[in-house]
C-alpha cells in the first residue's frame, strides 16, 4: 500500500469509491425510518395519545446507537488485529440481515430489537475512517475525510428521503401496490427493502476491496528482504516520535488531542441525531402543535434536495474552505452560523406555500452542510492525533462515544418534543420554540469546547 501511494501521487479514486459506498451503506439505515417512525408508532398502537407518539418514537431510534455504543470499540479493535476488510464485509452483511427484519416488524419490541442488533453488528464507520487515511497520501486526507462525511451526511438524507418516498406504498401508490400485498400488509417494509438490496450490492462489491492493514509473517530467511523494504517507514516513525508529535505506545485515553476531539465530535453529533429525529416528528406534527402538518412524502423531498446539496458542497466547496481556514475555524464559523438558523425554525408554522417550502428547503440545505463542515473537522483533527495501528481503535473509541450520545439524543429529543407540545401555551419559548432553543445551547456549547484549553490540537493545527 505505501509503495502504491509513492509510485502514484494522484487521488485514488478506485478506493475512494469504497469509501463513499461502505460509508453510505452505514449511514443509510440509520435514519431511514425517521419520516416514517411517527406513523409506524401510531400503527403499532402503543402510544395511548397522540402527543405521547414522539415519546416511543425516540427509544426505536436510540437503540440503534445503543446498540452501537457498546460494540464500536471492539470492532475497532477488531479491525487493528484482523484487518478492516473482515470487520467491513460482516458489517455489511449485518445491514442486510436486520434492516430488512426492521421493515417486517409487527410489535413494538420486535422493532426495538431489530434495530438494536442492527447497531451492535455494524461496526462499519471507524474502521472505513482509518482505511480512508490509509488509502491515500497526507496531501488527500482532508479530501479523503471529507468524503466519509459527505457520504455519511448524504446517507443521513437519502435515508429518510427513501423512507418518505416509499414508506406505506398501497396508499402512496395504489395502482401499483395493492392493500393485501407483502408491501400493504408491510407498509414501512419498501424502503428498508431497497436499502438492503444496496448494502447487498456493496457487500458482492467488497471482494475486490484491497485490505490496509498487513500483519506480516514471513519465514527467518526473508527477513532482509523485508526490513529493507521497510527501512525508510521505520526511519520516519522514529523522527516523528523523536518530535514528540505521535508516541504509537501511548494509551489513547492519555492522548488528550484525540479525546478532547472525540468530546467535541460527541457534542456535535449529540445535536445532530436530536436535530435529526425533531425535524421529521415537528415537519410532520399537526400545525395546532406547533408543527407544519406535512406528509412523509413531503418531509421526503425536503431531505433529496438537501442530500444532493451537500453531495456538491463536500465535493467542491468543502476543500477548498478547508484549505483556506483549516478544520478549526471552519467549525466555529460553521456553529456559530448554526444559531440564528435555528431559532428561526419554529416561526415557519406561520408561513403558507409556496413560501413555506422554499425557505424550509434552504434552511435545511444550509443547516445541514454547516453540520457537515463541524463533523467533517472533527474527523481530520481525530485521525491526525494517533499513529496508524492505534486507528482502527481510536475511530472505535471514537464511535462507541458517538454512539452513546446518539442513543441518548433520540430518546432526550423525543421525550422533549412530547413534553413541548403539551405546553403549547408557555410562558418560557413556548411548545416547539423550547426544542430549538434547547437544541441551540447545544450548539453553543461544542462552540464552546473547540477553543482552548479544552481542545488540544494536533502540531500541524496549532496554528488554528
Amino acid at each position: 500500500m505505501d509503495r502504491r501511494k509513492a509510485a502514484n501521487p494522484g487521488i485514488p479514486y478506485g478506493s475512494f469509491i469504497y469509501v463513499w459506498i461502505v460509508t453510505l451503506c452505514t449511514a443509510l439505515p440509520i435514519s431511514s425510518l425517521f419520516p416514517f417512525l411517527y406513523f409506524m408508532i401510531r400503527d403499532l398502537n402503543v402510544a395511548k395519545r397522540t402527543e405521547d407518539i414522539g415519546f416511543y418514537a425516540g427509544f426505536v431510534g436510540a437503540s440503534f446507537m445503543f446498540g452501537r455504543c457498546l460494540t464500536s470499540t471492539a470492532w475497532g479493535i477488531a479491525a487493528d488485529r484482523i484487518g478492516r476488510k473482515p470487520v467491513v464485509v460482516f458489517g455489511i452483511f449485518s445491514v442486510v440481515v436486520f434492516n430488512t427484519l426492521f421493515g417486517l416488524s409487527v410489535s413494538y419490541w420486535m422493532a426495538i430489537a431489530t434495530r438494536f442488533l442492527l447497531g451492535a453488528l455494524n461496526g462499519l464507520l471507524g474502521p472505513i475512517k482509518a482505511y480512508a487515511i490509509e488509502v491515500c497520501r497526507p496531501e488527500h486526507e482532508a479530501l479523503a475525510l471529507s468524503l466519509v462525511s459527505t457520504a455519511w451526511g448524504i446517507g443521513l438524507i437519502i435515508g429518510p428521503a427513501l423512507g418518505g418516498y416509499l414508506a406505506m406504498p398501497a396508499e402512496n401508490f395504489p395502482n401499483v401496490f395493492s392493500p393485501g400485498s407483502l408491501f400493504g400488509r408491510f407498509p414501512y417494509f419498501l424502503p428498508c427493502l431497497c436499502t438492503s438490496i444496496f448494502a447487498a450490492a456493496v457487500l458482492i462489491s467488497c471482494i475486490w476491496m484491497p485490505e490496509t492493514l498487513h500483519k506480516h509473517k514471513v519465514r527467518e530467511n526473508e527477513n532482509q528482504s523485508i526490513e529493507a523494504l521497510e527501512a525508510p517507514l521505520i526511519d520516519s516513525k522514529e523522527k516523528v516520535e523523536e518530535s514528540g508529535s505521535l508516541d504509537t505506545k501511548k494509551s489513547l485515553f492519555k492522548n488528550w488531542p484525540l479525546m478532547s476531539s472525540i468530546i467535541v465530535y460527541c457534542v456535535f453529533s449529540f445535536h445532530d441525531m436530536a436535530y435529526t429525529e425533531v425535524f421529521s416528528l415537528w415537519a410532520e406534527s399537526d400545525k395546532k402543535y406547533g408543527g407544519l402538518s406535512l406528509s412523509s412524502e413531503d418531509v421526503g423531498q425536503v431531505l433529496a434536495v438537501t442530500g444532493a446539496s451537500l453531495l456538491v458542497y463536500q465535493l467542491f466547496v468543502y476543500p477548498r474552505i478547508n484549505k483556506v481556514l483549516g478544520p478549526i475555524k471552519s467549525s466555529r464559523i460553521a456553529a456559530i452560523l448554526c444559531i440564528p438558523i435555528l431559532f428561526a425554525y419554529p416561526y415557519m408554522t406561520y408561513l403558507s406555500e409556496p413560501g413555506l417550502s422554499i425557505i424550509l428547503n434552504i434552511a435545511s440545505v444550509i443547516k445541514n452542510n454547516l453540520s457537515v463542515t463541524i463533523i467533517t473537522g472533527t474527523f481530520i483533527l481525530q485521525n491526525n492525533a494517533v499513529p496508524q495501528n492505534q486507528r482502527g481503535a481510536a475511530n472505535g473509541l471514537s464511535m462507541t462515544a458517538m454512539s452513546f450520545f446518539k442513543a441518548v439524543a433520540p430518546a432526550g429529543a423525543g421525550i422533549v418534543f412530547s413534553w413541548a407540545q403539551k405546553r403549547q401555551h408557555g410562558f418560557f419559548f413556548p411548545g416547539d420554540q423550547m426544542v430549538f432553543f434547547l437544541l441551540n445551547v447545544i450548539e453553543l456549547l461544542g462552540l464552546i469546547l473547540t477553543f482552548k484549553p479544552f481542545l488540544a490540537v494536533p502540531e500541524q493545527y496549532g496554528r488554528n
